[in-house]
């Protein structure tokens, strides 16, 4: 009886854990994957802030992107891995954060005048993952994450009958 009680325990703390670090890994890639792909990788850069094509403006709110990625992550994983307050709230609040930059990702395609790629780069090779564009399938792969890792880290504490 004490080993199953004491199993469940180490268990959910499993789970909590499996939860907070798929949590993290989303927060890693807001945090620094818009700086990565729109400004150090040369491949991508010269799509985003490295395209001579841009007008200084577009390229002003492509930086504004990178810098309210780095800050939402910063944030996020500072709060995942603060050991102050409640750390299932914490974790709910992380991923709330880290979402943000994703879902408005999707957000901008409602939006007129929109494309998910400059037309001048949408016939590049391996623009496509698993036939979604990159930046997409990047923002799904980081919300699927987000929203495992809260339902991970969400199961019932031991014998809440669940």
């Amino acid at each position: 009886m004490i080993g199953n009680v004491s199993q469940r325990i180490g268990s959910r703390r499993g789970r909590a854990r499996a939860g907070r670090v798929l949590v993290g890994l989303a927060g890693v890639v807001t945090t620094g994957g818009a700086l990565a792909a729109d400004f150090l990788v040369p491949a991508t850069a010269r799509q985003h802030q490295r395209n001579p094509r841009w007008p200084a403006h577009a390229k002003f709110h492509n930086a504004q992107y990178i810098v309210m990625c780095g800050l939402l992550g910063g944030t996020g994983l500072k709060l995942l891995t603060s050991d102050k307050g409640d750390p299932d709230r914490n974790l709910r609040v992380a991923a709330a954060l880290l979402s943000t930059p994703w879902l408005g990702m999707y957000g901008a395609t409602l939006f007129p005048g929109t494309a998910v790629v400059d037309e001048e780069f949408a016939a590049l090779p391996n623009r496509k993952v698993l036939g979604i564009d990159g930046n997409l399938f990047a923002g799904t792969a980081c919300l699927a994450l987000l929203a495992a890792g809260v339902r991970l880290a969400k199961q019932p504490r031991s014998g809440s009958g669940g």
